[in-house]
């Protein structure tokens, strides 16, 4: 049985993914934490995600350590913001628990610093800035469309709904930093344009972020030359794809002993 904690445990995945913890036979919810001025804290966590009593409160992140402690998991899942992912992850490394990482929005140095904690206590971690089985597809097949399309102008289009709050999203950024290193030219990055910008440069990636309704997530990268244009899309319909790919990670990682994996390991994709 995989002893499973959620950080971020009401957030939009958070629940799903506990949700769905909850239907796996061999997993088993062990804690659940929120940021510390959540009114709920204290509370059951079934009860307030209207699954019934489970007899675990919802914890605060401030004791963090202490519960961790208590409860021995194997494995802790962040999707929270950045810096509260930072400081849940140092916690957990050293107490050596097993990383599952969804956050997005990270600065160099927080990435830095996260990475650096997992590292030095030598713990297994998946961070993936998408969990979505179709996503890593897509992105595979972008490595083959910027090996042979390389040429051409390459723009990258993203829809979330209006309550996300880093822009643009882990995933368009990915997706981005595979296209630039499988091109054959030195790329660089454009966030959207305005006012009298001249002609387009070849280097130029385009990266342009929509905020709107409740759209959980669509991507479109456009490969666009003289006379044709190829545009690949992903659109996540539930959050569920998100969390089907979380369940996977949990599975793959509880088997190592140390190392930084992303879902192209869990898949296979390498």
């Amino acid at each position: 049985m995989i002893k499973v904690v959620v950080t971020g445990a009401l957030g939009r995945m958070g629940s799903n993914i506990i949700k769905t913890i909850l239907q796996q036979e061999d997993m088993k919810l062990v804690a659940a934490f929120e940021a510390p001025n959540n009114p709920n804290i204290g509370k059951d966590v079934g009860e307030l995600l209207g699954l019934g009593k489970l007899n675990i409160k919802l914890e605060s992140a401030e004791n963090l350590d202490k519960v961790l402690k208590e409860v021995k998991p194997d494995v802790l899942v962040d999707f929270t913001i950045a810096h509260a992912c930072v400081e849940n992850v140092k916690i957990a490394a050293r107490n050596k628990v097993k990383l599952v990482i969804g956050t997005t929005g990270f600065t160099e140095e927080q990435r830095k610093e996260m990475l650096k904690s997992i590292e030095e206590n030598k713990v297994p971690a998946v961070i993936s800035e998408n969990f979505a089985i179709g996503v890593n597809i897509f992105f595979k097949i972008l490595e083959i469309l910027a090996k042979k399309l390389g040429d051409y102008d390459i723009e990258i289009i993203e829809i979330h709904h209006r309550y996300k709050k880093d822009a643009p999203s882990g995933t368009a950024l990915k997706a981005a930093e595979i296209i630039k290193s499988n091109r054959s030219r030195e790329s660089y990055f454009i966030y959207g344009r305005k006012g009298l910008v001249g002609e387009r440069k070849k280097e130029e990636i385009g990266i342009h972020a929509v905020r709107c309704g409740d759209v959980v997530g669509e991507h479109t990268v456009i490969f666009a030359g003289d006379g044709e244009r190829l545009e690949i899309t992903h659109k996540a319909s539930s959050r569920q794809a998100f969390v089907n790919g979380v369940i996977l990670a949990i599975r793959f990682i509880k088997d190592k002993e140390e190392g930084i994996y992303d879902t192209f390991d869990v898949l296979g994709l390498r």
